[in-house]
């Protein structure tokens, strides 16, 4: 009755346990696709990027709104000594002084007040402000390409982490049933050298084998749960991730693909930062033309001292003339192209260099696209092989243990065949995984993960 009571408690906390892994288990059930949106929207690096490429959006916003004119408006009030001399300075290190000029020094202090508004508008830059917009929007496009090459990476990364778990929880099982297959073998031994049949040394080296069964056990079990810490690290979640799906097992890939009719994400970066470089020196050549600009401003001014001389302090506080004026102006950088060449020099040399890299890129896809397709033919005709040296390995085996069992094989024997039976069933799963990590490969080196995720469940 006690070890039932106690059969009782075991289940339920095996219950209680099993859904509470459930339950932490945010990513359990869903499918591929639905965890490449969770770890878009969750992974920090990809919002950064995205954030990034918004705040480019707005520099374009900030550019265009330079054609807005400057109106600024002021108001001063200010008390200062009756001194004042009629000439031009220069209001870098001179508060400006206005009025008619004192008979002699007098340090009698009076109030004085003005008003202001300025109105500044450069409606006609030639070419520069559109520039300055152009070199914007480029760099809009290139915050845009970077996030979007991030993103595809990262789903590539997603994809083969994902790989890597499903692989692992195979390999699991595979060692789980081998354990229990070198138990049942050590059971059978066990009564064959009580009856004499076998010597007691085959008992006692086989205890040695289900040691290395639980070794060899333990360790998948590492694997696995290494794979699915970096899964949820780059799903960027804090929840228990688990995977199971045998669909990858059961079948492989298809070879015929869709035509390529997507730029890969890698050549837009690097033809984004090409285009940027351009932008740049165009903007660059503009600084050297002219700027025609508009001024207008009204303005008032108050005085505690009279036309005639004569001191009112207070009144200074109000206003006594109003004035406005307009005005065009034009001005010519005539020194700025002897200043600038060797900037528009490096900024040529950079356009150059820029393109170079664009041409590495493409090479290096271009290559990288025909190891791919060696990979993928190779993983695919493996795949296809496994299988039948699985079900060879597994008549051997049980055809050696039937021998064994008769004493027409040794221990040996019995062990070669229990070793390449387990080497043929891990292999037959990392091979099913590796044709798929191959189309990711391909599909990746392609720029286009649909390629990948069409064929998947």
């Amino acid at each position: 009755m006690i070890k039932f009571c106690h059969k009782i408690i075991l289940l339920i906390l095996f219950i209680t346990f099993a859904y509470h892994l459930r339950a932490q288990s945010e990513y359990s059930s869903l499918p591929l696709k639905e965890l490449l949106k969770q770890a878009v929207a969750n992974y920090p690096i990809l919002r950064s990027k995205v954030l990034e490429a918004d705040a480019a959006g707005k520099g374009v916003i900030a550019s265009q709104r330079m054609l807005v004119p400057t109106l600024d408006a002021s108001y001063q009030a200010n008390y200062a000594t009756y001194n004042n001399i009629i000439g031009m300075a220069s209001p870098t290190f001179l508060i400006p002084i206005s009025g008619p000029p004192s008979s002699s020094n007098n340090y009698s202090g009076v109030f004085g007040s003005g008003a202001s508004m300025v109105l500044n508008w450069q409606p006609v830059t030639f070419g520069q402000r559109s520039a300055q917009v152009e070199y914007s929007k480029a760099g809009h496009q290139q915050s845009v390409a970077d996030a979007q090459n991030e993103i595809f990476q990262h789903k590539v990364r997603v994809i083969n982490a994902y790989l890597d778990a499903l692989v692992s929880n195979e390999l699991v099982k595979v060692y789980e049933q081998n354990y229990i297959r070198t138990e049942t073998n050590l059971k059978t031994i066990r009564s064959l050298v009580v009856s004499g049949i076998k010597p007691g040394v085959d008992s006692a080296m086989y205890r040695a084998e289900i040691s290395r069964a639980r070794i060899d056990l333990l360790n998948s079990q590492k694997f696995k749960q290494q794979a699915l810490i970096t899964l949820s690290q780059f799903l960027a979640s804090e929840k228990t991730i688990s995977v199971n799906d045998s669909s990858y097992f059961t079948r492989i890939p298809s070879v015929a693909l869709a035509g390529d009719s997507v730029r890969h994400p890698l050549l837009t970066l690097f033809d984004s930062n090409l285009d940027l470089t351009k932008a740049k020196l165009k903007m660059l050549n503009r600084t050297m033309l002219p700027t025609l600009g508009l001024w207008g401003t009204t303005y008032a001014r108050g005085s505690g001292i009279s036309y005639n001389g004569v001191v009112n302090s207070a009144e200074g506080l109000s206003f006594q003339r109003y004035n406005y004026g307009i005005g065009v102006q034009l001005s010519f950088p005539i020194l700025q192209s002897v200043r600038i060449n060797p900037v528009l020099q490096q900024q040529q040399l950079l356009i150059k260099s820029n393109q170079e890299k664009l041409n590495d890129v493409s090479l290096q896809l271009k290559k990288e696209l025909e190891r791919a397709d060696v990979t993928l033919n190779n993983a695919l005709a493996t795949a296809k092989e496994n299988p039948v040296l699985v079900a060879s390995s597994d008549f051997s085996y049980k055809a050696m243990v039937s021998r064994y069992q008769s004493g027409l094989v040794n221990y040996a024997d019995l062990i070669q065949a229990q070793y390449l039976l387990i080497k043929a069933e891990s292999e037959n799963k990392t091979a099913f995984i590796n044709a798929w990590k191959a189309l990711l490969l391909k599909a990746a080196v392609k720029g286009d993960l649909n390629l990948f995720l069409n064929q998947v469940n």
